[in-house]
């Protein structure tokens, strides 16, 4: 094998090191992915177009990642996250162009939209709930092991798919979401004694609230700047 590729495959390896933080092994894919990621939220709060590619590399390491420590549901979940960035950065392309300046608008929905997402994300989220409990008892040999926390990981999981949709659409309260995600995510990962992800969650958390502070500011100055 050429040595390019050997280094390659190596890099998308979760057994390369990059080095060890508090006992915790970090792989260059999960430091590469991570670090694109946070990078990715702070562009999408400054406005940056530039926050689709560096969210679709980074959702492509996380599949892999995934993949390889057998976290099979969060490694299709990037697959919806990986779709969802082509369509936010077709859309957000879109807006520029059919506009006479470098301007794109972000929008807050009427009420009875927004009502309407918090219903379907609720009721979706029960009935993955729902499914979620049962999974070990319908497909015991892929989960021999009953689900933790099926109802609130369910919400999470539902909540981030709505945020990502209502981001692409430019819509305000796609942030409110991403805040109550971060909140349940940083009690949930530390509970699960993950420590590492929960302090990220914290970092999450700071950035989503800056980026509806940012966006609120856009959004009483009506216009968007793709910086």
């Amino acid at each position: 094998m050429p040595p390019f590729l050997t280094t390659l495959f190596a890099f998308f390896s979760v057994n390369t090191i990059a080095f060890n933080i508090l006992g915790y092994p970090m792989s260059y894919i999960e430091l590469v992915g991570t670090l694109l990621y946070l990078w990715s939220v702070w562009l999408i709060s400054k406005k940056n177009m530039l926050t689709w590619p560096v969210g679709i590399i980074s959702v492509i390491l996380y599949a892999f990642l995934f993949y390889q420590i057998r976290l099979y549901s969060d490694a299709i979940e990037q697959v919806y996250y990986l779709g969802a960035s082509i369509y936010g950065w077709w859309y957000w392309k879109k807006g520029l162009r059919d506009q006479d300046d470098s301007t794109v608008f972000v929008r807050v929905s009427q009420v009875q939209t927004i009502i309407f997402w918090a219903m379907g994300t609720l009721a979706l989220s029960i009935i993955v709930g729902i499914f979620m409990k049962r999974i070990h008892l319908i497909m015991p040999v892929l989960f021999p092991e009953p689900a933790s926390y099926p109802f609130i990981d369910a919400l999470t999981t539902v909540m981030s798919f709505s945020a990502m949709f209502l981001m692409a659409q430019k819509r305000i309260e796609s942030w409110v979401y991403w805040i109550i995600v971060d909140i349940i995510g940083i009690w949930l990962y530390y509970v699960k004694e993950v420590k590492f992800i929960s302090l990220l969650y914290i970092v999450l958390l700071f950035m989503a609230s800056n980026g509806l502070r940012i966006w609120f500011k856009g959004l009483k100055g009506k216009e968007f700047k793709d910086n």
